[in-house]
């Protein structure tokens, strides 16, 4: 759905939990005559038909001191950040806020963390990443809230475009190129010519932005990282994120109602680079996925329906089901050692294709068996 409300800021407000309203209600009341706005992903969101959990709110506050005070006055447990001015309050419905300064920034180096300072609403709004979360809800302590859109946001939601707000925006910040593809599948945005051009950028900055791979670890968590990845793909920055093939394949798995835990995606894309260990590095993801690839590369049996049986599925795809240890007892192995010797036996024949099928499976086995037998 598409916000074609003739009362946008109407619509974003219905559309927020009635315990969100009246608590905003409060924080506005107490913020007296400092600018107080929700803005960005929950305004985006609102006017998309959704109900947002997670609040960004700004407040203008040029002397300092109005977001610890709001955060004390909000009456909801809070931890305030006295380097950034910012506060992150626990919210009644069980979600969170986030209470920061509005303000300006700068970026003395492409792809480091920017420079703050003090600003205006407007300014705060101007500094973001695309234009559809560059839009505010304006609170007033005893009038209607109005939406404020500065750059052309509530248009772009319209025709689903997802824009940069300027020329630079992919120079000074590479991870706005993987968090535009997050968005673009999510929200089923497509990019704008002025996000096209910008790619380059992001590609020759990717190695020195250590929030792009950031970003990537956050892609193989969404609702559906195949689609996500496509869009990389589509926009010329599939480098950025291999395995394609494997994380489509897991997607249309989900689509059919079966459940993918994140870490096969993760281990999936670790199958497609040449370094798994120097990309689970990059992108933070720990020893889980290596472990999980190593599970469903070696010949260990594991039921259906394991992480280690789907991702062994897709790596290595056979025409049919190989024997099990169980099938090994039935045709006369003793128990113990023998039984993984057997199958380590019939999982080198198949590596090496001199089986295709359960029948010739057991023919090798059984002359596996009795020239074991001889040699014993």
């Amino acid at each position: 759905m598409r916000p074609t409300a003739a009362d946008p800021a109407a619509h974003v407000w219905a559309q927020l939990r009635p315990v969100d309203r009246e608590w905003l209600r409060q924080l506005a009341q107490a913020a007296g005559s400092s600018r107080l706005a929700l803005v960005g992903g929950a305004v985006r969101d609102a006017l998309l038909g959704r109900t947002p959990s997670d609040l960004d709110i700004v407040v203008e506050d040029a002397a300092g001191g109005a977001v610890e005070r709001l955060a004390q006055a909000s009456g909801e447990p809070f931890v305030f950040h006295p380097a950034f001015q910012n506060a992150t309050l626990t919210l009644p419905n069980g979600g969170s806020a986030d209470l920061v300064r509005a303000r300006r920034e700068t970026y003395p180096q492409p792809g480091r963390n920017p420079v703050p300072s003090p600003g205006t609403l407007e300014d705060d709004l101007r500094r973001r990443d695309f234009a559809v979360n560059a839009l505010a809800l304006v609170l007033h302590p005893d009038a209607a809230p109005e939406v404020l859109d500065v750059v052309g946001g509530l248009g772009d939601l319209e025709r689903a475009e997802l824009r940069p707000l300027h020329s630079q925006s992919f120079h000074e910040d590479a991870s706005r190129l993987v968090r535009g593809a997050r968005l673009a599948a999510r929200l089923g945005l497509h990019a704008t010519p002025e996000l096209l051009a910008q790619v380059p950028d992001a590609l020759a900055l990717a190695n020195a932005t250590p929030r792009l791979w950031a970003e990537a670890k956050l892609l193989l968590a969404e609702p559906r990282p195949g689609a996500a990845a496509a869009r990389l793909h589509d926009w010329g920055a599939g480098r950025l994120l291999p395995g394609l093939p494997l994380l489509r394949q897991l997607d249309a798995l989900q689509d059919a109602g079966q459940a993918i835990p994140p870490a096969v995606y993760s281990a999936a894309l670790l199958s497609a680079v040449p370094d798994p260990d120097a990309w689970a590095e990059r992108l933070s993801l720990g020893r889980g996925p290596l472990g999980l690839l190593e599970r469903a590369l070696s010949d260990t049996f594991y039921p259906a329906q394991t992480p280690e049986r789907l991702l062994r599925s897709l790596l290595r795809p056979e025409s049919y089901p190989p024997l099990t240890g169980r099938d090994v007892l039935a045709l006369g192995a003793s128990p113990g050692p023998g039984v993984g010797q057997a199958l380590a036996h019939l999982a080198n024949l198949r590596r090496t294709g001199q089986v295709r099928s359960a029948d010739e499976e057991r023919e090798a086995l059984r002359a596996y068996l009795q020239e074991t037998q001889n040699r014993g």
